[in-house]
């Protein structure tokens, strides 16, 4: 079944440089952090991935970690679920954030 065209809403996964991981709010709030994961920001956008990436390391609306940390994106982690509307996007960064968590990854969500 084809997209609707509203359909153009992404969640992303920035994967961090640990480094991330000397900024006290990062450590604190990632307790149950495993040294054998990567660090990752969930975000979503009505762009796509590569773009909204692009602005974050350019500082245009850019998340703080994203911008001095942001390695790569980690499409492996999200392709899956894009693209979707608005709310579906909403819901899912919470969703693939916490999943994330839960298997150790060290996460901070947009």
């Amino acid at each position: 079944m084809p997209r609707a065209s509203t359909d153009h809403h992404h969640v992303y996964v920035v994967e961090l440089s640990r480094d991330v991981l000397l900024e006290p709010r990062f450590r604190k709030a990632n307790p149950d952090y495993d040294p054998a994961r990567p660090c990752v920001y969930v975000g979503m956008t009505g762009l796509s991935p590569d773009e909204r990436f692009d602005k974050h390391k350019a500082g245009i609306k850019s998340n703080k970690y994203v911008r001095l940390y942001g390695l790569r994106l980690l499409p492996e982690l999200y392709e899956v679920y894009n693209p979707m509307p608005y709310e579906g996007a909403r819901e899912m960064e919470v969703e693939l954030a916490i999943g994330l968590k839960e298997e150790g990854y060290g996460v901070w969500q947009g």
